[in-house]
């Protein structure tokens, strides 16, 4: 077969694909729009007074002895619509993207998530990712929201012009609970366990990464030098390069990590391709030495912890509703503070 044969049949295999992936969401934004109905249904009897909960038990035995053919409508399923349709049904940005999720994948969203926030991410992350449902499982159980919305990853000016959306590709905080780790391991052991697991290290990392190569060799001048981990982004179209370091960061790491992406732009990036990114994922990190240190630098780097476990998540949660209470303390300063500047400026004029 050539390959102008073979890259024709593959076309026509892409239409395939495209076709089944269509009617597939088509028949899922269907049958959750029914659920929501049902849902919706159910609501309005039980908050009328006109259904009590043994009503949808006989609703579901009925359906089940009279119309066997129909699957799925248990008194468990009954009381998840109700739920589906009462938590979406006041919430216009979250309710159409529920559409667009398997059934399975929003009853798991409803169970693990309480706050509208996480409900969102959640959703939103399902979607972007395409994530399957053990997988959606693992980001919640991973408490992903919650690292995600109490700390922030520092993007480079330059990183920043060059990809707006960066922050949403990376975390500053890496769970790599699937590695079994001795309390004082060394960066081999590290690189090693990432790769020896590295479809779960790849599920951490996103949808989007490719691997390259471990220890990827670059050749500058007369000297070798090897980069610990190499991938390569479809969204970003870059290559991105993880320094491993299994103690605190410090600012001579940074100059490694630029010098390894300026080795990489030259003499391994395609000419399509955009700037390489590079990770340096650390056991841990001061914050505020790692602002002085990006501040005045140009390179593409991020700075990431990696965590072989975290907290409780009631801990997280607890910080996080921390970091609520402060967030709305300063918006209500905030408030009072323009409306008195604003008196004052009105005081001024009069």
């Amino acid at each position: 077969m050539s390959e102008i044969v073979e890259q024709a049949f593959n076309e026509v295999i892409g239409l395939i694909h495209t076709a089944r992936r269509k009617a597939f969401q088509a028949a899922n934004t269907v049958l959750i729009e029914l659920y929501w109905q049902v849902g919706e249904y159910i609501s309005r009897k039980m908050k009328t007074a006109e259904w009590g909960e043994g009503v949808i038990e006989n609703l579901a035995q009925y359906i089940a002895k009279e119309h066997p053919d129909l699957k799925g409508f248990t008194r468990r399923n009954f009381f998840r619509m109700r739920q589906l349709y009462e938590v979406y049904c006041d919430d216009p940005i979250v309710a159409p993207l529920a559409r667009q999720l398997p059934w399975a994948h929003n009853v798991v969203v409803l169970n693990k998530c309480k706050l509208p926030e996480e409900r969102e991410f959640y959703t939103r992350l399902a979607i972007k990712e395409r994530l399957s449902k053990r997988a959606l499982e693992r980001q919640i159980d991973g408490c992903v929201f919650e690292r995600k919305m109490l700390v922030s990853t520092k993007v480079l000016p330059l990183g920043a012009l060059l990809y707006p959306n960066i922050q949403e590709e990376f975390k500053d905080i890496y769970l790599l609970d699937f590695l079994d780790l001795p309390a004082h391991h060394s960066e081999q052991d590290l690189r090693s366990g990432l790769v020896a697991n590295l479809k779960k290290f790849l599920m951490e990392l996103g949808r989007d990464f490719c691997f390259v190569g471990e220890e990827y060799p670059l050749q500058v001048g007369s000297k070798d030098f090897s980069v610990d981990l190499v991938f390569f982004h479809r969204g970003l179209s870059c290559l991105i390069a993880f320094e491993l370091k299994i103690d605190d960061f410090k600012p001579a790491y940074m100059g490694q990590l630029s010098f390894y992406l300026e080795a990489l732009d030259r003499d391994v990036r395609k000419p399509h391709e955009k700037p390489s990114i590079g990770i340096l994922l650390c056991k841990s990190k001061d914050a505020e030495v790692v602002e002085y240190v990006l501040s005045r630098t140009l390179s593409t780097a991020l700075v990431a912890e990696y965590k072989t476990r975290l907290p409780e998540k009631t801990v997280l949660q607890q910080k996080l509703r921390e970091f609520y209470e402060l967030e709305a303390q300063r918006d209500s300063e905030w408030r009072q503070n323009k409306k008195t500047k604003g008196a004052e400026n009105e005081k001024e004029k009069q």
